[in-house]
């Protein structure tokens, strides 16, 4: 049987990426949409595999700052969100930079996201990727661990964004837990302290809210431990700077590596609700006068979690998910630097399978020929080598709705898929590919009328067509799960494709099982499908 795990570590490898180029020297840029602020970092790529500022850019949209609780982007936040992004497209074209841009919480959860994305192809010029919880979880992680000496430790990272915070238990590149919580600055300012002045009862409310929704994830985080407690985001460095500038240290060139006590967050926290309103809170020393309005919600949810977590002093991180963001398209395009992120991907796509134990072999063997297909038909298909690894996963995976029902499983594979906060690695857009690949490796060939399906960009949609047809094939030639198929060669004549399978004993049903399953990837490929066995 053909060595899985050796398929998915040469993937990356086989053929050219589709992304920026990550060649010592090219230019990258990166933009983090939050719910408060949208950044971009642009920089040049160094030989070693690190890369160096070029330029910095910032704006406060509050694209969570619409009414509700983050269920719709108001119009105008929408306008703004849009407004910057051409602008920042504007500094990264000054650099010849190429661009990614993911998208976090209040653009996650809102019911017209698709609207946002859509403005920001066509007006802005960039597509933007939406990242899960999890994903943006790891992202940050990534990004943290550049800036804080910390090899040889077990950390706990705590992002605090303005629609949700990000808790992750690493050491070194390898995570242990990620958590994202719909707990966020904003978020709680306007459940909390939405009207002036501010009060004990709600500074009181807000505390044992903040309490309830960390408990689950403590128990967690106090499961794996931590040597060493590092904070990113604008909330985090804030109280930082107030921390400091107590101490007499406030202007400091560089707030990065700076630590702060518990007990001088405490000061902090308590001087902030003590002024009834933001105008006199801006007398704070060190308080960002941006975040006056937001700051004593964060602040209290890293007071609570400080307590929570038995935290008593955290190191601070300027850098995070942008910088993160960079690091990862740096791992997904370069040969040198591939392997780790490939890894994450693989090991999160086998947990996941192993919801099925009993499918495992059933499914890599599937996947096996399923990836012998995609590479004897790179001609037709023309499919890059992300494509290819996204078929991997939906074989890995195609099963795994079995853990809900056999009856109609394939519908419970998508929902399990798409929903779990197993798959990292993978942007939202490589989630939905691999949940839909699955989705269709039995019944019903893809239509219009179905939503998900419908909603995929044209591209994509092909995507989906040709990559279930081969699963749909794939999975056929190991009907009986006996691997009676070892390996398989295709053979294109005109519109002619032959399929070639060397076989170790009776194959006919398998045969007779593909035969019944080749439409869809006649139709996607535009070929006539004939098998023929060998030896």
């Amino acid at each position: 049987m053909p060595n899985v795990r050796g398929h998915w570590e040469t993937s990356r490898t086989t053929s050219t990426t589709q992304g920026p180029a990550a060649e010592p020297g090219s230019t990258l840029a990166a933009i983090d949409i939050g719910t408060n602020s949208i950044h971009l970092l642009v920089a040049r790529t160094t030989a070693e595999g690190g890369f160096e500022t070029i330029a910095r850019e910032k704006e406060m949209v509050r694209l969570g700052s619409g009414p509700g609780d983050m269920k719709r982007l108001d119009p105008d936040a929408i306008d703004r969100g849009v407004a910057a992004l051409r602008r920042f497209r504007q500094v990264a074209d000054i650099s010849g930079a190429s661009i990614r841009a993911v998208a976090t919480s209040a653009v996650r959860e809102a019911e017209n996201r698709d609207e946002f994305v859509r403005r920001a192809r066509e007006d802005a010029g960039i597509e933007v990727e939406v990242a899960t919880g999890v994903e943006e979880a790891r992202l940050i992680h990534l990004g943290v661990l550049q800036a804080v000496p910390v090899e040889g430790e077990q950390v706990l990272v705590i992002d605090i964004g303005g629609g949700s915070t990000e808790f992750v238990v690493g050491r070194g590149p390898e995570i242990l837990e990620a958590r994202s919580l719909k707990l966020g600055a904003i978020r709680l300012t306007s459940r909390f302290f939405g009207e002036e002045p501010l009060t004990s009862s709600q500074v009181k409310q807000c505390r044992a809210y903040v309490r309830a929704y960390l408990a689950p994830v403590a128990r967690d985080v106090l499961r794996h431990g931590f040597d060493v407690a590092l904070g990113s985001s604008g909330t985090i460095l804030s109280i930082a700077e107030m921390a400091l500038a107590r101490r007499g240290e406030a202007g400091r060139t560089m707030v990065s590596n700076a630590s702060f006590t518990t007990k001088e967050l405490s000061k902090v926290v308590a001087t902030l609700v003590a002024a009834p309103t933001a105008k006199q809170r801006l007398k704070t020393p060190g308080l960002d006068s941006r975040r006056a309005d937001i700051i004593v919600a964060g602040a209290i949810l890293l007071e609570e979690a400080a307590k929570i977590l038995g935290i008593e002093a955290m190191t601070v991180s300027d850098y995070a998910l942008r910088e993160g963001l960079l690091l990862d398209t740096l791992q997904r395009t370069s040969d040198s630097l591939h392997d780790r992120l490939t890894d994450i991907r693989s090991r999160s796509v086998r947990h996941l399978s192993e919801l099925c134990p009993s499918e495992l072999s059933h499914s890599e063997r599937s996947a096996g020929l399923a990836l012998e297909l995609f590479d004897g038909t790179s001609g037709l298909h023309g499919l890059e080598a992300e494509h290819r690894e996204i078929l991997q996963a939906a074989a890995m995976l195609a099963n795994v709705g079995l853990v809900i029902s056999h009856d109609r499983h394939h519908l419970h594979t998508y929902y399990v898929i798409r929903n779990a906060e197993h798959l990292r690695g993978f942007t939202e857009r490589e989630v939905e590919l691999i949940a839909q690949v699955a989705r269709y490796h039995r019944k019903s060939a893809p239509k219009a009328k179905h939503e998900a399906y419908a909603a995929l960009a044209p591209a994509d949609q092909r995507v989906v067509q040709v990559l279930a047809g081969i699963l749909r094939v794939a999975i056929a030639l190991d009907r009986t799960h006996g691997h009676v198929v070892d390996d398989l060669t295709c053979l294109l004549t005109d519109h002619d494709l032959t399929v070639v399978l060397r076989v170790n004993g009776d194959a006919s049903l398998e045969l007779y099982t593909a035969e019944e399953r080749k439409a869809l990837l006649e139709t996607a490929l535009d070929v006539r499908l004939q098998f023929e066995v060998s030896g």
